[in-house]
């Protein structure tokens, strides 16, 4: 790992060679890469889908799905383009972020009766046909619970996925963005989806972050590989003020993993202070807060070296990182959440280790080598001596497998099991941070909890003491994929993360339904009045139940642990759900919930329900699931989890006699029905998004109208709810 000279840097820099740049891979119809550090041109070819046998029955539970191959000419993974020119609604606000570049494509000009081959030389191996017998695995994934519907399952690219009826097929609709990985294509033509236009009939869509407001045009089945207000922990600004306010509130014993960091304007007087109180040998990184790519990030040490442009994002310098051969390096962490609420985190197993191309120097006349100071594989790939790896086994060049390392750094007596569960710390209260406003946004702008599921990339960077540091969280990490290192890791990565998404296939008829205005993607076209028709309706009886585990002022474990005596309907569904999702978790691995998350419950600014009920779930279960899942399969097999008015699952009438009886007795007592809400302040979003209130028992309490739930107004607020008795008799 030797460093490039000063003359071949500068040439480099000029000249933007990558050394690294792929070979156009075969393709059928026309894909452009619209990135502009990649300009990739695949060429047009016609083909048409080979005729395959459908079955005419749902495909049997025992079998699971793999990709579609069968192209008259050539054999590869194809996905056809379907449907109108129509552009999704509000459309994104970024070109790819991340620094690893893209290989972002675009449908653009191809027309409807055309194939798009997703397969480049590079991405993965092409399936060679049945002939060689791998085996078919079945499209769909059934549910572990009685009375709750099938996912769709991806698959690898050694597997072949079964067709579905005809009917079910039509269904498979995947809407295209210029932004979409190659990793991801390949991965959902494997299991026969087609490209569409419209806005209204795609399933799926990986594409850009967008405005809040956009997400009132996502419909009930839809899935966007985004949640609304993520940029909240996305944006390096963002980040470092959520993580700031945490700290301030739980003290830098729980939070002391990100640098000390100043956003200015806003800042200058408090980092002129701290400048002055570090000495003359100090360093500070200055980093553009939206940027990506190492674009516009220096290391400097003298005041007159600041840059006038505003806004930035200063930090304190990490001099003293771990370094390998003499070598700086981070590693890029995959952390997928699945739901804000419950909040449910998983990280994948694996990951990268991105080292600089130039060995490490803390002299102040190095400060102006990228190579040597910056990780971004963007950056590093145009130095001379950049060594590409394409073993994910090996320990050697500048990119290495996150697993490579452990076993590197194990070999060496370190504890890396210790490092892991410290990386898993810093991604939990990360994500919390982000918490009140996703869900506020949530809230307000979704009509399904289901339609909104997000990949993080966190780049962390192990300091001398091993100590793991949070640099940036990415909301849209590059799945670029240019080497055999990166298909394995990435391919697999996505593969998993789709199953464990849960696509579901919906009605037809919900699917049918034109917009209201075909002619327009807005967003209020598709909103209406009902946007909130799709979730499901708590009854009042578990809006008690929920009231009541909302309003303690002091709970304790003993009291928490009662919330699963009684599981209403909404209980048994969620828990069935995250079950189910447990089980399709491959090679990632759930962090929160989890047997130890309760000591995370109170970072969260506003408490949440459903986060209680998964917390005492997995105290109870996690040494015997299996005793769990029983459960909850009687529990669907009765169809509690549709409804019913059997007593033994209504919290309020249940005959049962509780730990915490006199306490639930008070909160329903006919004479002196009130609920005492002690409510702290919940952030709001900011800009356009301020209009939002994240209070989970506010939602509960105005839906209420027999019960009273005087409400504590929020600092700066003014919040008055009405005062109401309960009806004698109503809940006993």
């Amino acid at each position: 790992m030797s460093c490039v000279s000063a003359t071949k840097e500068n040439h480099l820099r000029e000249t933007g060679q990558d050394t690294t740049s792929r070979p156009p891979g075969p393709s059928v119809g026309s894909v452009t890469n619209q990135i502009s550090a990649i300009h990739l041109t695949k060429q047009l070819q016609p083909a048409s889908l080979s005729s395959s046998s459908s079955s005419s029955s749902l495909p049997s539970p025992s079998k699971r799905l793999v990709g579609e191959t069968d192209l008259s000419g050539q054999e590869c993974v194809a996905m056809q383009v379907d449907g109108d020119e129509e552009e999704f609604p509000d459309e994104l606000e970024n070109g790819c972020s991340d620094d690893d570049g893209s290989d972002c494509s675009s449908v653009t000009g191809v027309s409807s009766t055309a194939s798009i081959a997703v397969l480049s030389s590079i991405e993965e191996p092409m399936w060679s046909g049945p002939e060689d017998g791998v085996e078919e695995r079945s499209a769909l994934v059934p549910s572990m619970f009685p009375l709750l519907p099938p996912t769709l399952y991806f698959s690898t690219a050694s597997e072949r996925v079964e067709l579905l009826p005809p009917e079910q097929r039509r269904l498979l609709k995947w809407k295209m963005s210029t932004v979409t990985p190659n990793v991801v294509k390949n991965t959902i033509g494997r299991s026969h989806f087609k490209v569409t236009k419209r806005s209204h009939d795609w399933l799926g869509c990986w594409g850009h972050h967008m405005k809040s407001p956009g997400f009132k045009a996502i419909r009930e089945y839809q899935k966007l590989n985004h949640f609304p207000g993520s940029f909240q922990i996305g944006r390096k600004d963002r980040l470092w003020r959520n993580l700031s306010k945490m700290q301030v509130r739980f003290g830098k014993r729980e939070f002391s993993f990100f640098p000390r960091s100043f956003v200015l304007p806003q800042d200058i007087k408090l980092l002129r202070r701290a400048w002055e109180d570090g000495g003359p040998r100090q360093k500070w990184i200055i980093k553009p807060p939206a940027s990506a790519r190492g674009i516009g990030i220096q290391v400097i040490h003298k005041w007159s070296q600041m840059p006038r442009k505003r806004p930035l994002l200063v930090q304190k310098y990490l001099h003293k990182p771990y370094l390998i051969s003499g070598n700086k390096f981070d590693l890029r962490i995959y952390v997928y959440v699945t739901s804000y609420d419950p909040l449910r985190i998983y990280i994948f197993s694996d990951g990268l280790v991105r080292f600089a191309s130039c060995k490490y120097s803390s002299s102040m006349k190095s400060l102006s080598n990228k190579f040597m100071h910056l990780t971004n594989y963007s950056v590093n790939k145009k130095n001379a001596e950049y060594q590409s790896n394409s073993d994910d086994k090996a320990c050697q060049g500048h990119k290495w497998a996150l697993k490579a390392l452990w076993q590197y750094l194990g070999a060496k007596g370190i504890n890396t099991t210790l490092i892991w569960e410290k990386i898993k710390d810093i991604v939990i209260k990360t994500i919390i941070a982000s918490d009140p406003y996703v869900n506020t946004l949530l809230k307000m702008h979704l009509r399904s909890a289901y339609s909104c599921h997000e990949l993080f990339g966190f780049d962390i960077m192990l300091d001398e003491n091993l100590k793991p540091w949070v640099l940036e969280v990415n909301i849209s990490p590059s799945l670029h994929s240019n080497t055999a290192l990166d298909v394995s890791i990435k391919g697999q990565m996505i593969r998993d993360l789709l199953n464990l998404a849960g696509f579901r296939l919906p009605q037809r008829e919900d699917v049918v339904a034109a917009p209201c205005s075909s002619s327009s993607s807005s967003s209020s076209s598709l909103s209406g009045g009902n946007r909130d028709r799709s979730r499901p309706d708590l009854s009042t009886d578990e809006k008690v139940k929920r009231a009541f585990y909302l309003t303690q002022r002091f709970p304790d474990q003993d009291f928490f642990s009662t919330v699963l005596d009684v599981l209403t309907p909404e209980d048994v569904r969620v828990l069935a759900e995250s079950e189910d999702e447990l089980s399709r978790r491959g090679q990632f691995e759930r962090v929160l919930p989890s047997p130890t998350s309760s000591r995370y419950l109170r970072f969260f600014e506003c408490p949440r329900y459903l986060n209680i009920l998964l917390d005492q779930w997995e105290q109870c279960y996690w040494s015997n699931r299996t005793k769990g899942i029983s459960l909850l399969r009687t529990l669907c097999q009765a169809g509690v989890h549709l409804g019913t008015t059997d007593p033994a699952h209504m919290w309020s009438k249940c005959s049962y006699v509780s730990r915490l009886e006199p306490h639930r007795q008070d909160l329903l007592s006919t004479s002196r029905s009130r609920v005492v809400v002690s409510q702290r302040r919940c952030s709001q979003p900011d800009h356009q998004d301020q209009d939002g209130s994240d209070t989970e028992l506010q939602s509960i309490s105005s839906s209420m109208p027999n019960i009273s739930l005087p409400v504590s107004p929020c600092p700066g607020t003014t919040t008055t709810s009405p005062t109401q008795s309960l009806p004698p008799g109503e809940f006993i």
